[in-house]
């Protein structure tokens, strides 16, 4: 059901906020026997914030051209997959969708990373004390609740292949296990389904809940719909490529 030959979402170096370059992905993707990866670099636009943790328009082109001479030179070894991970900002989906075709990518992955509070945004999935110290009580459920709003909307107006890391909203905050995400995720995947787009299966989420994200009972209720679901490791580091990828075997069963 989960194709565990293939890590559909890696980062580098060039984001920021993770190290190693495309090669030293590809390397260690080969030697875990996998038979494909591809990259998920961040996309954000008009995102007012602390520091980059995306990529620059000089940053996309090395990335595109240097993705292409990967994919000759370990042709025949493993395919190498360029792809874009877009973070949904509703005040500039035009530019967004003018970003995105300028490349032919190989998978288009959506999230929503930074949620604009007052004159700055705040990113939803940090684990920094800077982003997670303003929400308590009911601004907390006000927050997720926007979040799944947005994605919502991310939905209907960018074009996308999959779905990243679904129920990962203020994962690294205490207070998000008090808070019901099932009406709100149910809202989102009869849409997914009718749009033909993919979940993932984010195995970052085994290292942070011992559970991905989204939540076995969320990919069961997918899997329901006839949506697919793709592996993904969310990698920061090379030695991330596949990470968890044993514990997926068999997880919509038991």
């Amino acid at each position: 059901m989960i194709d565990l030959k293939t890590d559909g979402h890696v980062h580098t170096r060039l984001c920021h906020h993770a190290s190693g370059e495309m090669e030293d992905y590809v390397q260690v993707a080969i030697s875990r026997g996998l038979e494909r990866i591809i990259f998920l670099e961040h996309l954000e636009r008009g995102i007012n914030y602390f520091e980059s943790t995306w990529l620059s328009d000089d940053d996309f082109a090395y990335y595109f051209d240097n993705g292409q001479i990967l994919k000759e030179k370990y042709r025949g070894r493993i395919e190498i997959g360029i792809g874009v991970e877009v973070g949904y900002n509703p005040k500039r989906v035009e530019e967004l969708q003018c970003f995105l075709a300028r490349y032919e990518w190989d998978r288009i992955g959506l999230a929503y990373h930074f949620l604009e509070v007052g004159d700055r945004h705040v990113n939803l999935v940090s684990r920094r004390l800077e982003n997670l110290k303003g929400f308590a009580g009911n601004a907390f459920s006000q927050t997720v609740q926007a979040y799944y709003i947005g994605l919502s909307d991310a939905i209907d107006r960018i074009p996308a292949d999959v779905i990243c890391h679904l129920d990962a909203v203020l994962r690294h905050h205490p207070e998000i296990k008090d808070v019901d995400q099932t009406a709100m995720i149910d809202e989102i995947l009869p849409k997914m389904a009718e749009k033909y787009i993919a979940l993932e299966v984010n195995t970052s989420g085994f290292g942070i809940r011992n559970e991905p994200f989204p939540s076995i009972s969320v990919m069961r209720k997918a899997v329901a719909l006839g949506i697919p679901l793709l592996a993904g490791s969310d990698a920061h580091r090379p030695d991330d490529v596949a990470r968890y990828f044993d514990r997926l075997a068999g997880i919509i069963k038991n």
